[in-house]
């Protein structure tokens, strides 16, 4: 269990404003933006350091508040587990199509190979003669 003493507390609070997206990244999709003048509630949270550092720094990327970021974060991640994100673009999903399909080739001919590997050494065992099917014929079956 981690002590206070490494751990960073922060106070995620919006008393009731909503501010508007100040970059094309921070603009909200799909029915999880907030309506104009909802209130938001506060909540503690405790990062480790570096949580808390690279989360001051992405927000601040971003041009945001640390508080606003962890907010985002949140409704992104809750979008995520409700399964409700974006689909791939076309162009990224005809790639993944061809990536499968590659894969699906490399499979095939694995396969190929080891048909032929496999017939080849039994034209050589036959041509060497170590196979019971070339012995003498005796009458019995």
């Amino acid at each position: 269990m981690s002590t206070t003493a490494d751990l960073s507390e922060v106070m995620i609070e919006d008393a009731g404003a909503i501010h508007p997206p100040t970059t094309p990244a921070r603009q909200r999709t799909g029915s999880s933006a907030k309506p104009a003048g909802e209130k938001r509630t506060g909540a503690f949270l405790r990062f480790a350091p570096d949580d808390k550092q690279q989360a001051q720094y992405w927000a601040a990327r971003h041009g945001m508040s640390l508080n606003e970021y962890v907010a985002e974060a949140l409704q992104e991640k809750i979008r995520r587990e409700n399964q409700d994100y974006d689909l791939p673009t076309l162009e990224i999903a005809r790639l993944n199509q061809l990536i499968d399909e590659m894969r699906a080739n490399s499979i095939n001919l694995g396969n190929l190979e080891r048909v032929v590997t496999s017939g080849f050494e039994s034209i050589i065992g036959l041509a060497r003669g170590d196979s019971n099917l070339l012995d003498d014929e005796d009458g019995e079956l």
